[in-house]
């Protein structure tokens, strides 16, 4: 997916709150009973207005019909209510913040299962900084905008309407006069509005390059003391940090404006209340108790509008989230189920490659041209050759990490895409010469090789590849916490975790992308002899740089530009006298006569 741009957003408020609102549907239950409980804090603000004007205009038109039992009743009345808010606003603030989170986390898991979905291109285009940032720190945000949003606009349009109905019947003309502000208000607020939301987005943007710079130089840890650039990486973080402190200073000047025209506007309206309302009451056309009440209900109406002046900022953050991760949720799935996709019926695993063309999408870089080859079912068969031959991309397309530019795959004369991928997957073993583990511990990562696997089967399947020894010396054996990315372990040991993974798994088909390359010399001793165990009666496909491990296979494919250039078994192609014979002699081999 391609980077959003950095200074505007791609989708109207209207539209985002459009597609959230399933979401929020999701609970209107307690939206609504949220919502209830809003009307009932409005009470309060609606009604003392009028319980000041009873006393100011019966005080003023007759005093002694003021007692001290109607005193006392509207003050029971006021406490009742006030009561009746405290309960109000404990639910306001309990359950619906619950309900927030209740929101973001069904958010968070819609957009991690969607980005398991996503297809390689998708991850070499978009830096994982940038993702943390959408389901982590973006959907924060969502939490305190599902409740406040529904919630402030409802307090804000009852207290206006109620408001304006009120006032109504006291004097119309000053009404009007002082809601003749709200428009120009909206209008202002509005065009500040959208640009806050620019730059919320652009400071959303900038944090993730920044999370994904920090992530890249920590991992990366070991190469920057190695090469001594911890200045450099410091500059380079200084760099990101400036633009972020720039932007947000450009964020907090829009606030500003903001908010200053809001009180702009406040003063304006008390200007109205004082000149208006003053001429009003000398000319008799308003009772003193009734201009209290608008002073009153002008200052509850001011409030209202300062908490949505508040609640802006929160507003604009939670709108940006959202519209973050509907980008996530945009970004197209490359590789997924055919509607009529049957579970792969597996039997001895023959691979059959018809006509296959493939490039890769986000560059069109041409890698394979009307392939036809077959693997025959238990047949072990090495893929070498020079760098940017195919060779991993070949393999990559029988698991369907890529699907074919033109042609077809088949397995045991299934069309590979018209097979479920758990089902296409299940039946594929693939140890990657980039190993990978999970922070966890060595039976935690090896159990990934088979779910709900018992101690035992683990146990079996590191000493098929050679990795109980090592494992039985660690400080707790099997429990022994292995790092993040395994970084307490060695090159070997990892990758005799990774294939014990492959041999929990038992599959069919063995893919292995020199998977003996960072083993010692007895180690890789050990491994190839569990290896050649578990290959047989199995399809293997191998890729390999080191000629030794695959000298004796079935057969070996030398790829190059043109596809499959080479073909037979070592002693075949050796006395070729070609380009085997020139890399397992260490002969410099030029491009382009691979």
């Amino acid at each position: 997916m391609a980077q959003a741009n950095a200074n505007t957003h791609t989708q109207s408020s209207a539209h985002l709150m459009k597609r959230y609102w399933p979401y929020l549907k999701k609970y209107r239950k307690t939206m609504f009973l949220d919502l209830f409980c809003a009307a009932l804090t409005c009470l309060c603000d609606l009604i003392l207005p009028l319980i000041l004007r009873t006393i100011t205009n019966t005080a003023m038109n007759d005093l002694a019909a003021l007692t001290a039992g109607l005193v006392v009743k509207l003050a029971v009345l006021y406490l009742v209510l006030r009561l009746i808010d405290a309960a109000a606003q404990y639910f306001m603030a309990d359950m619906g913040h619950v309900m927030g989170v209740y929101i973001e986390t069904d958010m968070r898991e819609d957009a991690f299962e969607h980005l398991q979905r996503l297809g390689y291109t998708y991850y070499s285009n978009t830096k994982i900084g940038q993702i943390m940032g959408r389901i982590t720190n973006d959907l924060f945000e969502v939490t305190e905008f599902s409740h406040h949003c529904p919630e402030e606009f409802f307090i804000a349009g009852l207290k206006i309407v109620v408001s304006f109905c009120i006032l109504c019947t006291y004097n119309i003309p000053l009404t009007i006069l002082i809601f003749l502000c709200v428009p120009l208000m909206a209008v202002v607020s509005t065009v500040l509005n959208h640009r806050l939301r620019q730059a919320f987005f652009r400071q959303r943007v900038q944090i993730g390059e920044l999370n994904a710079q920090i992530e890249d130089s920590l991992l990366g840890e070991r190469v920057v003391k190695a090469f001594g650039a911890e200045e450099m990486e410091a500059e380079k973080f200084t760099r990101g940090n400036q633009d972020f402190q720039t932007i947000k200073k450009k964020t907090y000047h829009y606030m500003a404006l903001f908010q200053a025209s809001t009180r702009l506007f406040d003063g304006l309206m008390y200007l109205v209340v004082v000149l208006g309302g003053g001429l009003f009451v000398v000319y008799g056309a308003i009772s003193p108790g009734d201009l209290v009440a608008y002073v009153l209900y002008v200052s509850t109406m001011i409030a209202t509008i300062r908490r949505i002046v508040e609640f802006a900022e929160q507003f604009q953050r939670g709108m940006t989230g959202i519209e973050r991760f509907f980008e996530i949720m945009d970004a197209p799935i490359e590789i997924e189920d055919a509607p009529d996709a049957k579970p792969l019926d597996i039997g001895k695993g023959r691979i059959d490659f018809k006509n296959v063309s493939f490039e890769y999408p986000d560059d069109h870089n041409n890698v394979l041209r009307h392939l036809n080859l077959t693997i025959q079912a238990g047949e072990r068969v090495a893929l070498v050759g020079t760098s940017g031959g195919g060779k991993t991309t070949l393999c990559n397309l029988i698991p369907r990490f890529y699907d074919v530019t033109d042609g077809e795959i088949d397995v045991d004369g299934q069309d590979i895409r018209r097979v479920t991928l758990d089902s296409l997957r299940g039946a594929i073993g693939i140890v990657q010469q980039d190993v990978y583990l999970f922070s966890g511990s060595v039976a935690e990562n090896i159990s990934y090789g088979k779910k709900g696997a018992t101690r035992e089967e683990i146990r079996q399947a590191a000493v098929l590849a050679g990795a109980d020894g090592f494992i039985q010396q660690l400080s707790n054996g099997y429990d022994t916490y292995v790092g993040e990315r395994g970084v307490k372990l060695s090159g070997g040991q990892k990758q005799r975790i990774a294939i014990a993974r492959v041999f929990l798994k038992n599959p069919p088909i063995l893919i292995l992308d020199e998977a003996t390359s960072a083993l010692d010399n007895e180690s890789e001793i050990l491994v190839g002899q569990s290896l050649e165990k578990l290959a047989k009666g199995r399809t293997t496909l191998t890729i390999a740089h080191r000629l030794t491990t695959i000298k004796d296979y079935d057969r070996i494919l030398v790829l190059g530009q043109e596809g499959i250039v080479e073909e037979g078994t070592h002693e075949q192609l050796l006395a070729h006298d070609g380009i085997y014979y020139r890399l397992w002699n260490q002969i410099p081999v030029q491009e382009n006569a691979v």
